[in-house]
Order: C-alpha cells, then sequence, then structure tokens
C-alpha cells in the first residue's frame, strides 16, 4: 500500500478490515461517525442493500477514523482552512473519486498485478472466516444481504485446509482416553 496515494491509504486499509464496498466508502461524511460513542453508522441510502449498517471503531478502525480526523483540517481555495466533510478525501474535502490507474500502478508495484480494489472485500470476508466469525455477524459487517453472495466470497485455498486438517488432528489428540474406531470395525460390530 505504500505506493499508493496518501489519501487511498486508509480507504483501503478500511475496506480490507471490514469488507465495505468501494462506493459506501466514498460516501462517508463526519456526520456518520460518532467519535465519542466509537462507532459509525452507515445510512440507508449510502448502502448498497439500502439498509443502514452499525460499525464499531476499536482497534485499526479507530486508528484509521483517527488519522482521518486529524486529515479532516483542509486549506481551502482562498487560503483559508475549513474541515472536510467527507472521511475519506483527496487532501482538498472532495471526496474520493476514480483511482483505477493509482491502483493498478500500486498492485504491479507489489508484485499483485491484477488485483482489484473489490478484492479487498474477499480478504475481508475470508478474514472473518478464517477467525471464526459468525456469517449473520460477518454479512452485518460487509453488508451482504444474502448468503449464497456472501459464501462465494469465503474463498477456501490449500493452506485453510491443511490448518483445518491440523485442528482437527490436534482436537482429536487432546481427547484422552478415546480411541478413534475405523469405519471398518463399527460395521463389522454392527453386524454381530
Amino acid at each position: 500500500m505504500g505506493d499508493l496515494p496518501e489519501h487511498l491509504q486508509d480507504f483501503s486499509r478500511f475496506a480490507y478490515l471490514t469488507g465495505w464496498r468501494k462506493g459506501e466508502l466514498q460516501s462517508l461524511t463526519w456526520a456518520d461517525v460518532n467519535r465519542e460513542a466509537e462507532r459509525i453508522m452507515l445510512p440507508s441510502e449510502h448502502s448498497k442493500n439500502k439498509k443502514p449498517r452499525l460499525l464499531p471503531l476499536s482497534g485499526m478502525r479507530a486508528g484509521i477514523i483517527e488519522r482521518r480526523w486529524q486529515a479532516r483540517v483542509i486549506e481551502n481555495p482562498d487560503g483559508s482552512t475549513g474541515l472536510a466533510e467527507f472521511v475519506f478525501h483527496c487532501g482538498d474535502g472532495r471526496p474520493v473519486g476514480e483511482f483505477r490507474k493509482s491502483w493498478a500502478s500500486a498492485c504491479r508495484a507489489a508484485g499483485m498485478p491484477g488485483l482489484l480494489f473489490h478484492d479487498l472485500r474477499r480478504s475481508a470476508v475470508r478474514n472473518f472466516n478464517r477467525a471464526g466469525v459468525s456469517q449473520p455477524v460477518g454479512m452485518m459487517i460487509s453488508g451482504h444481504k444474502t448468503q449464497s453472495v456472501y459464501q462465494r466470497y469465503r474463498i477456501v485455498n490449500e493452506s485453510d485446509i491443511c490448518e483445518a486438517l491440523d485442528r482437527t488432528e490436534a482436537s482429536n489428540a487432546r481427547k484422552q482416553g478415546c480411541r478413534i474406531v475405523p469405519i471398518a470395525e463399527t460395521k463389522e460390530k454392527t453386524s454381530r
């Protein structure tokens, strides 16, 4: 992310952590953020599925919002200072606009050509799954309306399978006094 313009770095980090859509982040204003209550309320008119969403602020999410709070002070064209309406802005108060070229350039520099901004949404869902976040909670965070679409984002690869098998094996080993009975042995006992 170091090759991204500064105004896109927190924008991208926030997408990676929450799975929020690009348009939802572009429309986020300080009126949607309650720093005292440590939460964001995305209004229904800015949510793709037209349902408002609550996002608690803690950890890295809170750190990003704090950096954006510091960056809200802007210089107006007349030289005076003002406050940006948008949480994620281009440095001059305007919301983040189109950034495909900057994104593609940063991805090439990172050795990941072809990565899409939308892939951050997929990564967030995958991270939720790996962390044991329940599907309904993950859907509330990311704003997925249907289980079928959410499940398409839950990409499983070989390392996920290996980790699952290792955890299962370790769990079986912890069961003291339990013996794993092969299926063939259980069939013999039931046929007698």
